[in-house]
């Protein structure tokens, strides 16, 4: 039975931390815009209150979320039981982009070891929290953690990162500019 709250709970917050991965998912405003689905590993979602999360977000090659973002801050975060009692979580808000080198960023990137790759924070306000049964979900048994990324992120380096940002994820796959692209680009709302 699905059950809607206002707020994470504890019970909610001990769940969310058990999980080793998780889903973000955001759509542009155009109707005929791609709905992006990302999945997300290692230790990056902090709960900050009971009503805001954030995670670091680390390059990848698209970087839509972050562009949907700033055209209209809609993002929803899942969460799913693959071992234990079964359970869906889903997390419901507005998101904002925390670049780099941006005060805010300061502020915030101290709740996170910051990894080999991490591009911007992801930081989200809820409005809600829904939780479902998910007793069709298979289970799954945890192995580790993948070490590609922080691999690959390392032997680019710092500015072949900027290079692979400037290529790839400065505009969504539908052509909405993202705030990386913007900072690169010395746009004066580039922080938004």
């Amino acid at each position: 039975m699905a059950k809607l709250f206002s707020e994470i709970s504890p019970e909610h917050k001990a769940f969310i931390e058990r999980q080793r991965i998780f889903f973000v998912g955001s759509a542009p405003l155009d109707a005929d815009g791609h709905v992006n689905l990302s999945p997300k590993g290692y230790d990056v979602l902090r709960i900050l209150s009971p009503t805001e999360v954030a995670y670091l977000d680390l390059t990848g090659s698209g970087n839509e979320t972050s562009a949907h973002l700033a055209e209209n801050g809609r993002i929803t975060i899942m969460f799913m039981a693959l071992e234990g009692a079964p359970m869906i979580l889903r997390l419901y808000g507005k998101g904002r982009v925390i670049l780099p080198g941006t005060s805010e960023w300061e502020d915030m990137a101290g709740h996170f070891e910051l990894l080999p790759g991490a591009r911007q924070i992801i930081a989200v306000s809820l409005h809600a929290v829904k939780t479902s049964c998910g007793f069709s979900v298979p289970y799954f048994s945890y192995t580790g953690e993948r070490d590609t990324l922080q691999k690959w992120a390392t032997a680019k380096g710092e500015d072949g990162l900027a290079a692979y940002h400037r290529e790839k994820n400065c505009t969504s796959m539908d052509g909405i500019p993202t705030p990386l692209g913007r900072q690169l680009a010395g746009s004066p709302d580039s922080l938004v």
